[in-house]
């Protein structure tokens, strides 16, 4: 598509960044046609800073770059959706990973749902780029693939046990620890999610 074509409003066009694997919004910026061609060009955010007035790069002091995914735009033209890979600790300047955490109505709202396992992934990812010192997870990394399998071992039998013992709640403990040691497996192993998610998709029946 022709960038020119699209709708700029005094120059500007907002731009909502959303992270490609979670699905959360995480920002709200503005682009000009320069700067949506930068990004274009690098594969990485660029937006125009309304307040100083110039292009920045995204993650430029902090190193929190944005890898675009996809860009589209509504079909008014006037909007741009950009889908990105957010790298370092977040799109936000007061450090989270996303802009959008102050609620006005009702609790922040949590990733209980099936994402959740695209974020723990995120966070087991950030924590093999970023380690940090205790980190459980960096352990696991570190010790590799025979002690992340005889973790995923002894929490499948947890599962069983708890299965057996017909608790709900403990079973739901338990498979959380088993989901989580094999979120770091597939860290370990270099498989996305998505190729998980395909494969059951192709088996649903």
């Amino acid at each position: 598509m022709d960038i020119t074509k699209l709708k700029y409003i005094n120059g500007l066009i907002p731009a909502i960044v959303q992270d490609a694997d979670s699905g959360e919004v995480l920002m709200l910026a503005y682009m000009n046609q320069e700067s949506l061609a930068k990004t274009l060009e690098t594969g990485r955010t660029w937006f125009y800073s309304r307040s100083r007035q110039e292009l920045w790069p995204k993650g430029e002091t902090s190193g929190n770059i944005q890898e675009v995914v996809s860009i589209t735009t509504d079909c008014d033209q006037d909007t741009l959706l950009i889908k990105v890979h957010q790298k370092g600790t977040g799109a936000c300047h007061e450090g989270t990973w996303s802009c959008f955490h102050y609620p006005i109505k009702g609790e922040q709202e949590l990733a209980a749902t099936p994402k959740i396992l695209d974020e723990l992934r995120r966070v087991i990812r950030d924590r093999k780029e970023n380690p940090v010192e205790g980190s459980y997870t960096n352990y696991l990394l570190e010790k590799g693939v025979d002690k992340i399998c005889k973790k995923i071992g002894e929490e499948a039998a947890e599962v069983i046990v708890a299965a057996k013992n017909r608790s709900p709640e403990e079973l739901s403990q338990e498979a959380a620890d088993l989901l989580y040691h094999l979120m770091v497996l597939l860290e370990d192993g270099q498989t996305p999610n998505e190729a998980v998610w395909s494969v059951l998709a192709k088996r649903r029946k």
